[in-house]
């Protein structure tokens, strides 16, 4: 075997270490289930074995769960043989139950398993552990054991929506599962699925003294006259599931089909004997792997996302960048959450503003983060004062010498970002990189001001700073693959994820960000009622209703943009409704959004909305005031197509070349429907760019050419083509 080595002691005990080669962490492969098949075999013919002991050969934890990367590559397709539908599930249904069938294999050998958990047990490898008779963790509360696969749009698939409930009741798992949470060895053993907590180093020995002593030991549901104690036909159990799927419509609007097939699991898996139940697992796990939204989270938000996490988009064949020292200009909101995390990172951090007040100011953005830290036992007082201490405070441009790049955090002026741009490279090493962080202004442009503009790189964060994931870097026309890869290695360096995108007003994510809340205004215009556009907006997997989003932004900002956009394109603002109703809005009632308190929404003294504003009857004549499914589904339709439709246009001017930064930068950037995988997964996966196209020009002729596909899209759709299959990041995932 290539992933086990089996040691029988004196005593007749198999010590079998799980250590998967090559691999810094245990996951369960092609070539693992293949292994698990044949030590299954041995330790129940091999009568020189009287138990066993399950542990890892690695020192970052047990297992990991399924190897998602193969998962993903193997749902690409085999085509090597065409086969009917019932082929294709009959064969997926085999492929899936084979590990389910050899853990209850393992688990009814007639002989005593035991499992040593030095460490994370996590998806599958947690369900390994759950088909053990006895489980026994090291005592660490930083370990973490849980079944996350609900986070990427599956369910657990060996075991674990069957073995769970039976140990810790249906409701308990049901949250554990549906949540994807995990739990410390002491809040398991506390729940019931960890049997014993010892000190690390000894779970082995612990375990072996318990297979030693329970030679004839059984999983509690093979006992006979076994029944879940709080089935579905329990008053305890009834009310758990009419509760769960109550709550499961309300949290996931019915677009995670995952949350509502484990419900399904539990439900109809604890009614019957084990052996069925694992059947049903089986089946449900093959119905919701075939769901376009398990193809897409998994691609996305797994696969592209590690990818991604890890330089898959950086140029290849250019030394890495050592980013010690970062100058940060501007200690405003967004300055300042640059340069705590930045210190956060270890970097030597000068946070430079015009007066040594507001740079005082932006340090102290990152004093209040680590007090509340310090406060909530997540970072000692030393840790966060060393934080602390890397953050240079001043007015002093000269700080900025050694300086491996420069983070330009100003207000969104051009004339204000080259002023600072010819004081800061006054001061910058000849290979250091200089930042804009804008989120519409061209790279190119501001670029004009530098004396080094192949250096020069537009660095796009999102607020808050410390809590988005997500980096825009922007390429300038001369902006070399260098520049690319020393901000990627920043970006890396302070552990958020880049994406990569080509100069355009607006670049990627500003520009495609503006449709939703754009389309949430054209039907507010329509005399759609408020609460409708709101509520579809949320329903169809967005953060926030459409109006509530153009409040964020700020009324004002956009009022602005527009205007500025009419200018470049010599048009007349004033001409356009949508426009009048903006300048109604902020010029003649005073409300500009969140920020002032009022915009389309009322809003308490905490910020948050209250209500929407009664006075948008004095311009908005309702006309629909009743939201019947089918008009739920058009404006879901609406919402979506709008985003996706410019995303193509992205892809077509060659502001975006990669379908794994498209997506990616979609939800993380601003929320797009994260049960999709992102624009470019709903377009592929949900439609397919043939009936896309069909769709979008029904769209089209009844709402307006915004809908309209454009040349790329008119091409795919003929061939049949995806977009990662055009633009190849299928081979570079």
């Amino acid at each position: 075997m290539e992933n086990f080595k089996i040691d029988v002691d004196g005593d007749g005990i198999a010590l079998v270490t799980f250590d998967v080669p090559g691999r810094s962490m245990n996951t369960i492969t092609g070539s693992v289930m293949r292994d698990l098949v044949q030590l299954t075999d041995t330790v129940k013919s091999d009568d020189k074995i009287k138990g066993v002991v399950i542990t890892s050969g690695k020192a970052s934890g047990f297992c990991a769960g399924a190897d998602l990367g193969e998962m993903n590559q193997r749902g690409a397709g085999d085509a090597s043989a065409p086969k009917s539908e019932e082929e294709k599930l009959k064969a997926q249904f085999e492929g899936s139950f084979t590990l389910n069938k050899t853990l209850r294999a393992l688990e009814t050998c007639g002989k005593p398993v035991a499992v040593a958990l030095e460490g994370l047990a996590l998806g599958g490898g947690l369900e390994i552990a759950l088909a053990c008779h006895y489980r026994v963790a090291a005592d660490n509360p930083k370990i973490k054991f849980g079944l996350p696969e609900a986070k990427v749009g599956l369910l657990p698939g060996a075991g674990g929506t069957q073995r769970l409930p039976r140990l810790i009741g249906v409701q308990n798992a049901a949250m554990m599962i549906l949540q994807g949470a995990d739990k410390s060895p002491q809040e398991a053993k506390s729940l019931g699925f960890i049997n014993e907590v010892v000190p690390a180093g000894t779970t082995v020995e612990a375990a072996k003294a318990w297979v030693k002593a329970n030679p004839k030991a059984v999983a509690p549901w093979d006992v006979k006259g076994y029944k879940v104690k709080d089935h579905p036909f329990t008053p305890g159990g009834g009310m758990a599931s009419v509760g769960g799927n109550a709550m499961v419509s309300k949290q996931t609007n019915l677009n995670y089909p995952a949350q509502r097939h484990i419900l399904s699991c539990i439900y109809e898996g604890t009614q019957v004997p084990i052996d069925a139940a694992l059947r049903i697992e089986s089946r449900y796990f093959v119905k919701t792997a075939n769901t376009p939204q398990a193809k897409g989270m998994i691609r996305s938000l797994f696969v592209s996302m590690q990818a991604l996490s890890k330089g898959g988009n950086r140029p290849q064949g250019i030394p890495e960048y050592a980013v010690k020292k970062v100058a940060v200009i501007g200690a405003g909101l967004m300055g300042a959450g640059i340069a705590y995390v930045q210190a956060k990172a270890g970097i030597e951090t000068v946070l430079l503003d015009v007066s040594q007040e507001a740079a005082e100011k932006g340090k102290a953005y990152s004093k209040r983060i680590v007090d509340k830290d310090v406060s909530r036992g997540k970072l000692t007082k030393e840790k966060g004062d060393e934080l602390l201490a890397r953050i240079t405070p001043s007015t002093d441009y000269a700080l900025i010498k050694g300086s491996d790049l420069v983070v330009e955090a100003v207000f969104e002026s051009p004339a204000l970002k080259a002023e600072v741009t010819k004081k800061a490279e006054a001061f910058l090493g000849e290979t250091a990189v200089f930042g804009s962080n804008t989120s519409t202004l061209p790279i190119t442009g501001l670029a004009e001001a530098s004396v080094r503009p192949k250096n020069f790189i537009g660095i796009h964060f999102f607020s808050p700073v410390e809590r988005m994931g997500l980096v825009e870097l922007i390429r300038g026309k001369d902006t070399t693959d260098e520049t690319v890869a020393k901000a990627i290695d920043y970006v890396l360096k302070i552990k958020k994820t880049p994406i990569i995108v080509n100069d355009f007003r607006g670049f990627y994510t500003s520009r495609c960000f503006g449709t939703y809340p754009a389309e949430g205004v054209e039907m507010l215009m329509e005399g759609i009622a408020p609460a409708i556009i709101e509520n579809v907006g949320r329903q169809c997997g967005m953060p926030m209703g459409a109006l509530e989003v153009s409040d964020s932004v700020g009324l004002d900002t956009a009022l602005k943009i527009g205007k500025t956009n009419a200018e470049l394109n010599q048009q007349d603002y004033k001409k356009d409704p949508r426009a009048a109703m903006l300048s109604w809005l902020v010029e003649d009632k005073g409300r500009v959004g969140r920020k002032g308190g009022k915009g389309y929404y009322e809003y308490g003294d905490d910020g948050k909305p209250t209500r929407i504003w009664p006075g948008l009857a004095e311009k908005i004549e309702v006309k629909t005031k009743e939201c019947p499914p089918a008009l739920k589904e058009e404006l879901t339709k609406r919402f979506l197509f709008r985003q996706c439709i410019e995303v193509a246009r992205c892809f077509e001017e060659g502001v975006i070349t990669d379908p794994r930064d498209a997506d990616v930068g979609s939800i993380l950037a601003w929320g797009f429907a994260p049960y999709s995988g992102g624009c470019i997964s709903y377009i592929d996966l949900f439609w397919g760019t043939k009936k896309f196209v069909e769709e979008a020009d029904r769209l089209a002729d009844k709402y307006g050419d915004r809908f309209r596909p454009n040349k790329l899209l008119r091409d795919m759709a003929a061939k049949n083509e995806s977009f990662y299959e055009r633009f190849g990041a299928k081979k570079a995932a």
